[in-house]
C-alpha cells in the first residue's frame, strides 16, 4: 500500500497554514506551531479543551533518505528525499485533523472521542502519554486498576 500523499508537492508550511485555517473554520480560539530537534508541535484550543499533536520528523540520516539501490545518494538528492517525507507527514497531519473535525461536526464521533489522546490535561501531558503505560499495565497483570486510590477508613468517631 503506498503512503498518503507520498509524491505530495504541498510544501510543509503550506500544510500547517491549511492546518491552522481548517482549525478556525471549525472554531478554534487560539492555534500554536513550534518545531525543536526532530518534531514539531501543533497545538489548538476548541471546546475548552488544549489539544497537541506532536509530529515527529524523520532522521535526516536514515538510510532510505542516504542511499539508494545503487548506493549513495548526493548530498542534496538525500535532501530532497527527507523534505518529500517531512510534506508527506505535513499532508497527513493535516488529513487527519480534518476527518476528526468533520466527524464531529457531522454527528459521527464526539469531540473528546476525536482527540482523547492529543487532550492536554492540567499536568501538561497528553492524555494518551498518560494512559498508554496504565493501558499497557492494565493488558499486563490482565485487570483494571481501581477507579479511585482506596484511602484507609478514618477512626471510629470521626467524620
Amino acid at each position: 500500500m503506498t503512503q498518503f500523499a507520498a509524491s505530495t508537492t504541498v510544501s510543509a508550511s503550506a500544510s500547517r497554514d491549511e492546518i491552522e485555517r481548517t482549525l478556525v473554520r471549525y472554531g478554534a480560539d487560539q492555534f500554536l506551531y513550534g518545531w525543536q530537534d526532530e518534531a514539531a508541535v501543533v497545538g489548538f484550543r476548541m471546546n475548552g479543551r488544549k489539544v497537541q499533536f506532536t509530529l515527529a520528523m524523520p532522521d535526516r540520516k536514515d538510510r532510505r533518505f542516504t542511499h539508494h539501490s545503487r548506493g549513495e545518494r548526493t548530498a542534496e538528492a538525500a535532501s530532497k528525499e527527507w523534505d518529500q517525507a517531512v510534506r508527506q507527514r505535513w499532508r497527513a497531519l493535516a488529513l487527519v485533523i480534518k476527518a476528526k473535525l468533520e466527524a464531529i461536526e457531522s454527528g459521527i464521533s464526539l469531540f473528546e472521542d476525536e482527540f482523547l489522546a492529543n487532550i492536554v490535561l492540567p499536568t501538561g501531558e497528553t492524555a494518551g502519554s498518560w494512559m498508554r503505560p496504565q493501558i499497557a499495565e492494565a493488558y499486563r497483570i490482565g485487570t483494571m486498576p481501581d477507579m479511585l486510590p482506596m484511602l484507609p477508613a478514618p477512626p471510629k468517631g470521626t467524620a
